[in-house]
C-alpha cells in the first residue's frame, strides 16, 4: 500500500524518501526489521492500495483543519496499539489520555504519520474498523455526500486511496472558503457595529457641540458682564482716588490751620500768663494796702465795740436779763454723737470696698441691712448654679447677722421662677423673692420706703438705678464687692 514498504533499503541502511520527504527525515532501521515491517504492512492492507494512491503527493502543506482531524484520529487509536508497534518518539505518550495526546503529542503524531508508513497503516486499519462505510466509499472512488469534508480528507490521507491528495486539497480550499466567508460575515458584523458606534459617537459629538456652544455663549455673556463690572470698578476706583486726593489736601490744609491755631493759642496763653502775673502782683499790692488801712479802721471799730459792750452790759444789769444758754456753735449744722445716720459714717476716712466701712455701718443702732442677692452672687461667684449661689450667700449673711446683731434682709429676683423655692432661711436672715411681674430692684425700693423716716438702712447692690433710688429714699447704698470682702474676712 505504501511505496516505501516494497522498496529495498537504500545504501548505509537508510530508508528511501517517503511522500516526498528528504531521506534524512526517515529514521534508520536495520534491514531485517525494515523488511519485516514492510511485509506486515503489505499483508494487513491486502495489497488493495491502488498504484495511483501510492504515486500521489501534496503540493502544499496539509491544511490545518485536516491536520487536526488526522492528529485526533491518531491520538484516539494510539492507546490501542501494542507498545512494540509504536514509533520510538510516541511511546512516552502511550499512557496519556486521547485528549492529552492530541494536545501534547500533536507535532510528534503528525511527524510519525508522515515519516512512518507502517504506523500510518496501523492508524488506517483502526479507522477502517471504526468507520468502515467511509473507508469503503473512499476505496471505491466515491465520496459520501453527507460526510464532513474534513473527515473525508483525513480518512483519505490515512488510507491513501486514489485521489486522496485532491480530496485533501478540496477540503483545505473548502475550509479556506468557509473561513473567508466567516471572516467576511464577521467583518460585515464588525462594520455594522462600527457604523452604529460611529453614528452614536456623531450624535454624542453633536450633543456635546451644542452643549459647548451653549456653554461658550454663557461664558461670553459672563465675560461681557465681568467686563462691565471691571469698567464700573475702575470708574469707582478713579473716583475713590480723586476723593482720597481731595481728603488728603483738606487734611493737609487742616494740619496747617491747626499748626497756626496752636501757635496763636500758645501766644495767647503766654499773654494770659503775663496778664495773670500782673493781676496777682496788683492783688498782692491791694491786700497789703488793705491791711495797712484796716489797722486804723480796726482801732476805730474796737473803740466803738468797747462802747457798745459797756452800754449792753449796763442795759443787762438795768433790765436784769438772764445769761443766754445758746452759743453760736450750737447753730452750726453737724452730726451729734449717738444720732449719726449711715450717710455720716466714713465719708472720707475709708475706701468704698474696705470691709471696715461695713463694720462701721452695721455698728449703728437699729440698722437694717438689705442685700440684692443675685447682684452679689453674680459679682462674686457667677459660675455656680443659682441654688448654690443662694446657699453660699445666705450662710455668710447668717454669720454676719450673728456677729453684728443687725437686721438682715436678702432679696432675690423671683419673677422667672416656674415653681416655688423650697428652702429653710438661716437664723437672723429674712429671705424674700419678688412677685410675678416685679423685679428684685422694685422690691428693695419698697422695703426701704416701708422703713420709718430716720431709721438707718444700708442697701448692698452694684446696680446704679437701685443705688440712686434708695439714696433718694434716705438709705445708704454700698457696692456688692464691699459685702463680698467682708464675708471673705474671718
Amino acid at each position: 500500500m505504501v511505496d516505501a514498504a516494497k522498496e529495498p533499503a537504500g545504501p548505509q541502511g537508510r530508508q528511501p524518501a517517503v511522500d516526498g520527504q528528504a531521506p534524512d527525515a526517515v529514521e534508520a532501521v536495520p534491514p531485517g526489521a525494515q523488511a519485516s515491517a514492510e511485509a506486515a504492512a503489505a499483508d494487513e492492507s491486502g495489497g488493495d492500495e491502488p498504484a495511483a494512491g501510492r504515486a500521489e503527493r501534496l503540493d502544499r502543506p496539509l491544511p490545518e483543519g485536516v491536520r487536526r482531524r488526522v492528529v485526533g484520529l491518531a491520538a484516539d487509536a494510539l492507546g490501542g496499539l501494542p507498545a512494540g508497534e509504536l514509533p520510538q518518539s510516541l511511546r512516552q505518550y502511550a499512557k496519556f489520555t486521547p485528549a492529552r495526546r492530541a494536545k501534547y503529542a500533536a507535532t510528534a503524531l503528525a511527524a510519525a504519520l508522515e515519516s512512518e508508513p507502517a504506523f500510518r497503516v496501523r492508524i488506517a486499519e483502526r479507522l477502517r474498523l471504526g468507520q468502515p462505510d467511509l473507508v469503503k466509499a473512499l476505496e471505491s472512488g466515491s465520496v459520501p455526500g453527507a460526510a464532513d469534508p474534513m473527515d473525508v480528507a483525513a480518512a483519505a490521507y490515512l488510507v491513501r486511496s486514489a485521489g486522496w491528495s485532491r480530496l485533501v486539497a478540496e477540503a483545505g480550499e473548502q475550509a479556506e472558503r468557509a473561513g473567508a466567508e466567516g471572516a467576511a460575515a464577521e467583518a460585515g458584523r464588525l462594520v455594522e457595529k462600527l457604523q452604529a458606534e460611529l453614528a452614536e459617537v456623531r450624535a454624542t459629538a453633536r450633543v456635546d457641540l451644542d452643549r459647548q456652544r451653549a456653554e461658550s455663549e454663557d461664558v461670553r455673556k459672563e465675560a461681557d458682564s465681568l467686563r462691565k463690572k471691571v469698567r464700573s470698578l475702575e470708574s469707582d476706583t478713579r473716583r475713590a482716588q480723586a476723593e482720597t486726593r481731595r481728603v488728603a489736601a483738606e487734611l493737609e490744609a487742616l494740619k496747617v490751620q491747626a499748626a497756626a491755631e496752636r501757635g496763636a493759642g500758645e501766644s495767647e496763653a503766654r499773654r494770659l500768663r503775663h496778664r495773670i502775673s500782673e493781676l496777682e502782683t496788683a492783688a498782692e499790692q491791694g491786700r497789703r494796702s488793705a491791711r495797712e488801712g484796716r489797722s486804723v479802721e480796726d482801732m476805730r471799730l474796737r473803740l466803738l465795740l468797747d462802747t457798745v459792750l459797756q452800754s449792753a452790759q449796763g442795759l443787762q444789769r438795768e433790765l436784769a436779763l438772764p445769761v443766754s444758754q445758746i452759743r453760736p456753735a450750737d447753730l452750726v449744722e453737724a452730726v451729734v454723737p449717738g444720732s449719726a445716720s449711715p450717710h455720716d459714717v466714713a465719708r472720707r476716712g475709708l475706701a468704698e470696698d474696705d470691709p471696715a466701712l461695713l463694720d462701721q455701718l452695721l455698728a449703728i443702732p437699729q440698722v437694717h441691712l438689705v442685700v440684692d442677692g443675685y447682684n452679689v452672687t453674680k459679682t462674686g461667684y457667677p459660675a455656680l448654679p443659682l441654688e448654690q449661689q443662694r446657699i453660699r450667700l445666705l450662710g455668710g449673711l447668717a454669720m454676719l447677722a450673728q456677729r453684728t446683731q443687725a437686721e438682715v434682709t436678702c432679696v432675690f429676683d423671683g419673677q422667672d421662677l416656674d415653681v416655688p423655692v423650697i428652702m429653710a432661711p438661716p437664723r437672723g436672715v429674712r429671705v424674700r423673692f419678688s412677685r410675678t411681674g416685679e423685679t428684685a430692684d422694685e422690691l428693695i425700693r419698697r422695703l426701704v420706703r416701708a422703713e420709718p423716716q430716720g431709721r438707718p438702712v444700708v442697701v448692698v447692690s452694684t446696680d446704679r438705678e437701685v443705688a440712686e433710688g434708695v439714696r433718694k429714699a434716705g438709705a445708704r447704698p454700698v457696692a456688692s464687692v464691699l459685702l463680698l470682702n467682708r464675708l471673705a474676712r474671718p
